[in-house]
């Protein structure tokens, strides 16, 4: 492969001047010369045989391969960056901090139970939790802001593996009014009454939890809508791992539905960048995944 004729350098100089908004600006942010930046800039053109900038009256502004090259070069730079910690954790060996997020809909036991696992092995990391919700568990892998994901969707430019089947049954409160009408129910009888539903955490929240109608009640936390089902407010569909207490002890019943009684989805485990995973994000990993085989194999369900 040939060597790269722009150094990783003058790709942070066009960055810094786009995102700038100049080169006065831009010299500020990189310590640099506005001179330096300008012949970088100049040089970089001549060695590619591109235009960059053209000006539009007064001011100068990308040309069309300028935009290309801009966002290639950001991409480019946040690789580079993540490469670089990536060797840096490796070199230190394991990780003193490991960041994972998982979506509300994977039981909070089982997640525990592997927790203990990990910190009998390795005390001295700290573990630290993202409980997400729909959006926010693909916007806490796009940000990078952890080391891997435990969700319902594989995100756009990820891989995950298939970690186990989730089944959401509907439920309420055997004294809710729902279960006193004493026969098979339709969607039109739980339109009639509030439907429990947890808020989206992704910050754009662009995604609903299957609302039926706009009598419910919005929660941020997982327990907080299981309490709130329990004591008669509403109803909702959870997974049966995630209840299993509280359908034991039958403060919760399912309902009755002639249809959509049941929901099944899928669980995967994803990582943020599966190369550059330490030692102790693939073994808490590892752990999740011998623990959810345990756990399918015990109850007779294919991972």
């Amino acid at each position: 492969m040939a060597d790269p004729r722009i150094s990783l350098d003058q790709w942070n100089v066009l960055v810094s001047v786009v995102e700038s908004g100049g080169y006065a600006k831009a010299a500020e942010r990189i310590h640099k010369s506005q001179s330096t930046l300008t012949y970088s800039i100049k040089k970089l053109e001549s060695l590619l045989a591109v235009k960059v900038f053209e000006l539009k009256g007064r001011k100068a502004v990308l040309t069309p391969t300028g935009e290309l090259l801009y966002r290639r070069a950001k991409t480019l730079l946040e690789d580079t960056s993540r490469l670089e910690k990536a060797a840096g954790d490796l070199a230190k060996g394991w990780e003193p901090e490991i960041r994972i997020a998982v979506d509300i809909i994977f039981p909070t036991w089982l997640l525990l139970k592997c927790f203990a696992e990990f910190c009998a092995e390795r005390p001295e990391t700290h573990l630290e939790l993202y409980e997400t919700v729909l959006g926010g568990t693909e916007e806490a892998l796009a940000t990078r802001r952890v080391d891997f994901a435990i969700g319902s969707a594989i995100p756009q430019g990820f891989v995950g593996d298939v970690l186990m089947p989730v089944r959401a049954v509907c439920l309420a409160a055997p004294s809710h009014p729902l279960h006193q009408l004493g026969r098979e129910l339709t969607l039109e009888d739980l339109r009639r009454h509030r439907h429990i539903v947890i808020r989206d955490s992704g910050v754009q929240r662009v995604r609903s939890a299957g609302w039926l109608n706009e009598l419910r009640l919005t929660v941020s936390n997982k327990a907080t809508a299981i309490h709130a089902v329990t004591t008669g407010m509403g109803y909702a569909w959870y997974p049966e791992d995630s209840v299993r207490a509280e359908l034991e002890r039958g403060t919760l019943k399912a309902l009755p539905l002639r249809e959509g009684a049941e929901k099944a989805g899928t669980v995967y485990l994803i990582f943020a960048d599966r190369d550059a995973a330490g030692p102790g994000t693939l073994r808490l990993a590892q752990i999740i995944r011998e623990a959810v085989a345990r756990e399918c194999k015990a109850q007779n369900i294919a991972p």
